[in-house]
């Protein structure tokens, strides 16, 4: 059985060496289809190790708690008749929740206004404008310092002008360097530089900027009165997140007045809650996806049909004379079987080689971790070997029931 199997096998690598520019053809369907699979499988992987890296610079154990439902655009007219979050609400949080361990509170301007900071030496405009207590590093995994101090309780308390910048707005600022102890200018007001924080971790690309400039928080609010876009971060306790999260939620809905099985006009989210709310997005696009791809292997199958039954009508007498000198109808099926699986085989095959070069392109491109899980490459190979065994059983079967003295007599 097994030379029959190696033999079968020898055969049908010969045949497709024999006819390579109508074997490339037939199997381009599979190759498209497969590699759509891979790629999206590639894509996915990279895209989650992204987000769950980004996610948790904010810190696995912490909560956000914010007036606004979602961020990323202009708030509906109900959101913006809420009442804004103030430090007060963070120190009840301090106070009332025996599971957090921390909260801080930052504000930013308007989303409608843009801020620039400049010295002689250059300008950056766009930046990330926030105006931060003492606690923001402690409590903010990506607060970590490059060089100089964070904000004190001092400098909120008194409301200095002190900054903190971003790790590449102080090269813009300061191109020769030392940045500490010198001023810089937010909208026209001169602010100390005490400290400079190291750029965040994560990202989807290399060239993704720190624009962070952070300001104490009575700052802000004295210099921008109407800023109140306020919100909270409340770390928990480890292995306490989702006690902190009940427990906020109590003394929030109690402090803002929520009724009992009332809408809360606040939202709280976790770092895995947003992890997972990306994973249902990307499922849904990974369906869609399989769903396209199924086409490119359904033609790709068909196609592959088509010439296997091509390549019966052709060898009709080679079929006669195998038949002739001894050959089962078993060893012609298993012919033009492994002939099927074979070329969609290395269809599948090729489509690897081409995926993992597109992602090594990207992956050096974005500096990018992507890579094409064993699981789909497994899975990949599997459903193109698939395709040639279910679309090469009718051509099978029908070599398999020739006559031999017909198929001996065939020109």
């Amino acid at each position: 059985m097994a030379r029959a199997y190696n033999e079968n096998l020898r055969q049908a690598m010969d045949t497709l060496r024999t006819h390579k520019l109508r074997s490339a053809l037939t199997v381009f369907g599979v190759v498209l289809g497969v590699s759509v699979i891979m790629l999206v499988a590639a894509l996915i992987t990279g895209f989650n190790l992204k987000v769950e890296e980004e996610v948790k610079q904010f810190g696995a154990d912490t909560a956000l708690v914010s007036r606004w439902d979602r961020f990323g655009g202009p708030p509906s007219l109900e959101q913006r008749q809420r009442k804004a979050l103030t430090a007060e609400d963070a120190q009840a949080l301090r106070e009332a929740c025996p599971a957090v361990k921390n909260v801080t509170a930052w504000v930013a301007p308007s989303w409608e206004q843009t801020h620039a900071i400049r010295t002689k030496a250059g300008e950056v405009t766009s930046i990330d404008f926030r105006g931060v207590q003492a606690d923001f590093g402690v409590v903010y995994a990506n607060a970590t310092l490059h060089e100089g101090h964070f904000i004190s309780e001092g400098d909120d308390l008194h409301k200095e002008k002190v900054v903190l910048i971003g790790e590449n707005v102080a090269p813009v600022l300061f191109p020769r360097g030392e940045a500490i102890g010198k001023d810089a200018f937010i909208d026209g007001t001169a602010f100390l530089v005490i400290g400079v924080l190291e750029k965040a971790k994560g990202g989807f690309g290399a060239d993704e900027e720190d624009r962070r400039v952070l300001i104490p928080f009575n700052t802000m609010q004295k210099m921008y009165p109407a800023a109140d876009d306020l919100n909270l971060r409340a770390q928990a306790y480890p292995g306490m997140l989702e006690q902190a999260v009940d427990q906020i939620r109590e003394v929030m809905e109690r402090r803002r007045g929520v009724p009992f099985g009332g809408k809360d006009d606040f939202l709280i989210t976790t770092a895995q809650q947003q992890v997972e709310q990306f994973h249902d997005i990307v499922d849904k696009v990974a369906l869609a996806t399989v769903v396209l791809s199924s086409i490119g292997l359904l033609v790709g199958g068909i196609g592959v049909m088509n010439i296997m039954l091509v390549s019966v009508t052709e060898r009709t007498r080679e079929i006669g004379v195998r038949k002739a000198i001894g050959a089962k109808s078993s060893d012609i099926t298993w012919q033009f079987l492994l002939e099927a699986m074979t070329l969609t085989g290395v269809g599948g095959v090729l489509a690897l080689i081409l995926v993992n070069g597109l992602v090594a392109v990207i992956r050096m491109t974005l500096s990018w971790r992507g890579v094409v899980p064993l699981w789909a490459a497994a899975t990949g190979l599997a459903v193109s070997v698939s395709i040639g065994l279910v679309f090469g059983v009718w051509p099978a079967m029908k070599a398999a029931k020739l006559d031999p003295v017909e198929a001996l007599r065939y020109e």
